[in-house]
């Protein structure tokens, strides 16, 4: 099996509110001093169902990132899971991207690594949520897609996924190559042994430009968004308390509702 997962690096998500800041003009996250970024956590299922996958059937796992060169980190954590290899997309021209322009760029990449049976992506990132890029490659692709998926059986050419709905799980059926967005279902990604750490240390992380990937320069980045943030913030909760006092607890209840109903509450 030849396995792809894309990957991204997010800043970290228990970052204390405190230490989270906003660059208002640029419309970006300032990450904390202390606080190095990540991978995204469904990213990182999307890697350790991959790595089931080969162990179960064999084959070589290939991890995938566009970012800044301290993503090089969050693709060697990906290595030290056990990853065969991994890739880094960086060039001035990926900046600012949205979901349609970072979809081409990953599908690009998915096309110069070669043959692949399955491209697994994270359900969403951790930091805007959109979950819209994993759709994107498939579409960049032309292959089908299943998105929410806690499951994936491979044989004789077709995956049967298991993709979470609210109230429970419906059993979908694709051929192969496919997509698949993993969810947090799936369970816990493993560990990184001591072993992997230091074969992970090892390896080098190729870093690919726009030219590389056979990409068109007006796809990428900002030039190929298709939607602009118009602000980023950080919402202000004002919130006051006032103390209602009685002779009994009647009276205090009588007052409490009073109250409620003036604020159209009740």
């Amino acid at each position: 099996m030849n396995l792809i997962v894309c990957v991204k690096e997010i800043p970290d998500p228990e970052t204390p509110a405190s230490a989270f800041a906003i660059d208002p003009e640029a419309k970006r996250a300032i990450p904390a001093k202390d606080t190095p970024p990540v991978i995204s956590p469904f990213d990182e299922q999307a890697v350790e169902a991959a790595l089931r996958m080969k162990d179960e059937l064999g084959g070589k796992v290939t991890v995938l990132s566009m970012g800044a060169p301290s993503a090089e980190k969050v693709l060697k954590h990906t290595l030290s899971m056990g990853a065969d290899e991994a890739f880094l997309l960086n060039d001035g021209a990926f900046d600012n991207p949205d979901s349609t322009s970072t979809a081409y760029a990953l599908a690009q990449a998915i096309k110069k690594v070669g043959e692949y049976d399955i491209v697994f992506c994270g359900r969403q990132a951790g930091d805007f949520d959109a979950g819209q890029v994993g759709s994107g490659i498939a579409e960049s692709l032309g292959i089908p897609s299943v998105t929410v998926v806690k499951k994936i059986d491979v044989s004789d050419g077709k995956a049967r996924v298991e993709r979470v709905l609210p109230d429970g799980y419906e059993v979908v059926e694709v051929s192969l190559p496919a997509l698949v967005t993993v969810s947090s279902e799936l369970g816990e990604p493993r560990y990184a042994t001591l072993k992997g750490i230091m074969a992970a240390a090892k390896k080098t992380v190729p870093v690919w430009n726009t030219q590389e990937i056979g990409a068109e320069s007006s796809k990428v980045g900002a030039s190929g968004a298709r939607t602009k943030i118009q602000k980023l913030f950080i919402p202000v909760r004002e919130s006051k308390c006032e103390m209602l006092e009685g002779e009994n607890e009647e009276e205090a209840a009588s007052k409490l509702a009073l109250k409620l109903r003036e604020v159209k509450l009740i």
